[in-house]
């Protein structure tokens, strides 16, 4: 998976960085077939917000978005969300499919 970080109008630390990216594989192992992930950190009016985008199979776009007092809480309560999203998506169908086949009678 790609991951991509990125800072609007604000400087963001080499630690911070790492910790996005890390965030965000983390997530992506969630994902069924993620493609890749945005992380944006910025400054809305000097409240540090973060977006965070996570493009999975089909199509299929999570997108987190949290502002808080600093980078860094803003980052885990976007990942917070896009986690959440994750989490409440369809599950895969090849499990589904698979409990529904009949079995083969063995003779």
């Amino acid at each position: 998976m790609r991951i991509t970080v990125t800072a609007r109008h604000c400087d963001i630390a080499d630690d911070l960085r790492a910790r996005a990216e890390a965030l965000l594989d983390r997530i992506g192992r969630v994902a069924s077939r993620p493609h890749d992930g945005r992380v944006v950190f910025g400054a809305d009016h000097r409240t540090p917000t973060v977006e965070v985008r996570l493009h999975t199979a089909r199509g299929r776009v999570h997108v987190g978005v949290a502002s808080a007092h600093d980078h860094r809480t803003a980052l885990d309560r976007a990942a917070a969300k896009v986690r959440r999203q994750l989490d409440k998506a369809e599950p895969r169908r090849r499990r589904a499919t698979a409990a529904r086949r009949p079995r083969r009678e063995i003779r």
